[in-house]
């Protein structure tokens, strides 16, 4: 009897640090990865942010100003101080895929793209950019005023 209480007593024991082997092991930390991008204020002043997309290494911000009538676009980078190709894209709705010069930021920047303003009051806009890509994500004809 003496012998079973033994074993029933090492067996529980082993149980127990298996058991808080794999809860530890199962609690491990991922390797960690970049937080996304919050706006940085990179419009300027009385603007606020009406929306937003994940371009993957970043985000894009598309602010309005209600005081003014302008609408503003920047993209921030996940990784600051890390250049890269970043694009930040707003214009006035219309059919076409031209985007004038006037109408985008883009570049190898360490943090941000943009701003790019436009006088939008009344009008649809069409707005989106880019981080570390050649894919360029754009809403077209949103956001009307």
């Amino acid at each position: 009897m003496n012998v079973r209480k033994r074993l029933g007593a090492v067996a529980a024991l082993l149980g127990t640090t298996v058991t808080g082997m794999v809860v530890a092991t199962g609690t491990a930390q991922a390797a960690p990865s970049a937080a996304a991008a919050a706006y940085n204020g990179g419009c300027g002043s009385g603007y606020s942010v009406i929306d937003s997309k994940n371009v993957g290494d970043g985000t894009v911000y598309l602010t309005y100003n209600g005081s003014t009538g302008y609408n503003c676009v920047v993209t921030v980078s996940n990784y600051p101080g890390t250049s890269l190709y970043m694009q930040a894209a707003l214009r006035l709705s219309r059919n076409d895929a031209v985007w004038n010069s006037s109408e985008r930021d883009d570049g190898y920047y360490s943090y941000y793209a943009g701003p790019v303003h436009k006088y939008a009051a009344g009008s649809c806009v069409d707005w989106g950019g880019a981080v570390d890509s050649n894919y360029l994500q754009i809403d077209y004809d949103d956001h009307c005023g």
